[in-house]
């Protein structure tokens, strides 16, 4: 299994390899490299798609201390230095795309162009924080329950043939890790006025019935920055739209990584 120590952290990641152009592909909450088998199928015939499990979750072997977003986009960055990457197209879902702003504000220079899938630039509303919190707060402390998963995999997936594959990783997992990785969720900063400084390619796609971030968010990304390469509006789709509606996601992924400078 490869890994990449960086941070202190002991990083697992998959690289379809080659000499394309890199792809970095970040996932949700909850969720790890797994949720863009899509992805990597469409996109690795041209391009080098690198997956990764963030800190708290998958395979990472994670320190369980507190941390932000910020310094995952670090680990985002540490993980392209190990594979001697100088600069890619970061991607991200939901956490995924936290992380991925995080990093084009970090390092404008090492990030190609973003692609955000159902992510959002402010923190959550304080109701949500408030749920979410519970939530968090009790799969720390009860472990797995099954009636939480099924909320859970109903608010990330809506798929019923998709979610029985994410429950059964969600009990492998130590419950423990979620501690941080909900701080890291929960207490994260506003960066809704610093969208202006980003200055790449940026293309968004969000799902329609999303209930956890709202479409209008996507919209409100793509006005803040100077180069949106548009919304793209996946009918039908919930929050996991690139893995519940790969067939509508992944042309205009294509195609946005076809029409970028070389």
């Amino acid at each position: 299994m490869p890994f990449a120590d960086v941070n202190g952290q002991r990083l697992y990641y998959e690289d379809s390899g080659g000499d394309g152009p890199p792809v970095l592909l970040s996932h949700g909450f909850l969720m790890d490299h797994d949720m863009f088998v899509p992805q990597v199928a469409d996109l690795s015939d041209v391009y080098r798609v690198i997956t990764w499990d963030e800190r708290g979750f998958g395979a990472t072997e994670f320190d369980g201390q507190p941390f932000t977003y910020w310094d995952s986009a670090r680990d985002a960055f540490g993980l392209l230095d190990h594979l001697g990457i100088e600069r890619a197209v970061f991607g991200g879902m939901s956490q995924g795309g936290y992380l991925s702003l995080r990093a084009a504000l970090l390092h404008p220079d090492r990030v190609r162009a973003l692609i955000l899938i159902d992510t959002q630039a402010p923190p959550e509303t304080p109701d949500k924080i408030e749920e979410y919190r519970v939530m968090v707060d009790t799969w720390v402390t009860n472990g797995y329950l099954e009636e939480l998963a099924a909320v859970v995999a109903g608010l990330i997936i809506g798929d019923p043939d998709i979610e029985p594959h994410w429950k059964a990783k969600w009990q492998s997992w130590d419950p423990s890790r979620l501690e941080a990785a909900g701080g890291a969720l929960l207490d994260r900063d506003d960066i809704s006025n610093r969208l202006p400084e980003l200055a790449m390619p940026v293309l968004l796609l969000h799902g329609t019935q999303d209930s956890a971030i709202p479409v209008s968010r996507a919209h409100e990304i793509c006005e803040a920055v100077d180069d949106c390469r548009g919304v793209v509006e996946v009918e039908g789709a919930s929050h996991a739209s690139n893995l519940t509606h790969p067939d509508l996601v992944n042309p205009p992924i294509r195609d946005f990584l076809e029409g970028l400078p070389a």
